[in-house]
Formats: C-alpha cells, structure tokens, sequence
C-alpha cells in the first residue's frame, strides 16, 4: 500500500534519461572488516594481516556490502520515489574491489519504462552504479522496479 503522508514522486514522474547521483561516501577499514564479520566472513575481508598475501594485497569489502552501500545511497537520491518494490536485476558485475578508506558514490539513470496491465503500477529500468570518487566503476547493474501510479483507485 502506497504511502500517501509523504511527497512521492509516482510512476508518471520518473523520466526516461533522468540521472541522479548521491554525494561521496568515506567506506573505512572497521566498516568492512564489521560487515564481513557479520555477513561475509572470508578472510580477506576480515582479516588485515592475512589479506596482505592476497592478490588484492590489502583487505577488500565484500560484494554483498557494496551491494549494501548501494541501497544505502540509492535510498538517499531516490528515496522519494513511491516504489511497491525492485523485482530484478541484470548484467550484475563487480568492476573492481573496494579497498579500505575510499570515497564512493552511485548513480542512477531511468532507461525505460512501460505500463503494466494493472492501473496501479508500472515498470521502471534502471542503470545503476557505485564508482569511486575519480568515477571508476566498483558495481554496475540493471534494476527493474514496479512503482506506483499517482491515480490509484483503491
């Protein structure tokens, strides 16, 4: 059920070419070796030592916490957006590894959307991405998403 106490922007809203970017996000050593921890335990995502003689030569985060970082800083850029919910993702890929002390960012940018036979939602793709601050990539992928149409009739 949508939320109606906020000021959304609905499926009509959202451009085709539309792009957004979050501000920069400082990703420390504590925060991926604390997500690792937790969520991806391998050891050269937890530990500093051991992570030295690893083809990466330092710790990395892992993917699923950039993937986490992600939703995190999606949120802030397209938070206003009345989603009902993300039902995909395609051409997934980890570009490059996100090391300790890095300064990240996403972007957003609409590339389609279509109706649905339901009158109160439609499908929106989008092309994301988290990229250091100098623009390189990190992740990139497609997202497809259902969100609300402003005229529901409930």
């Amino acid at each position: 059920m949508p939320n109606f106490e906020k000021e959304w922007r609905y499926y009509e809203d959202v451009s085709v070419g539309e792009k957004r970017k979050s501000e920069n996000y400082f990703v420390t050593e504590d925060e991926i070796i604390d997500f690792a921890s937790n969520y991806d335990p391998q050891w050269f995502h937890t530990d500093t030592n051991e992570a030295k003689n690893s083809r990466f030569k330092s710790i990395i985060a892992s993917g699923i916490h950039v993937a986490a970082l992600w939703r995190q800083l999606d949120h802030k850029i397209n938070g206003d957006i009345n989603f009902v919910c993300g039902i995909g993702w395609d051409k997934v890929r980890w570009k490059n590894p996100l090391y300790p002390n890095n300064e990240i960012y996403v972007t957003s940018e609409c590339l389609s959307k279509h109706d649905t036979t339901s009158n109160e939602k439609g499908v929106v793709i989008f092309d994301h991405a988290v990229k250091f601050a100098d623009g390189k990539d990190i992740l990139v992928f497609t997202g497809t998403c259902l969100i609300y149409k402003r005229n529901l009739k409930l």
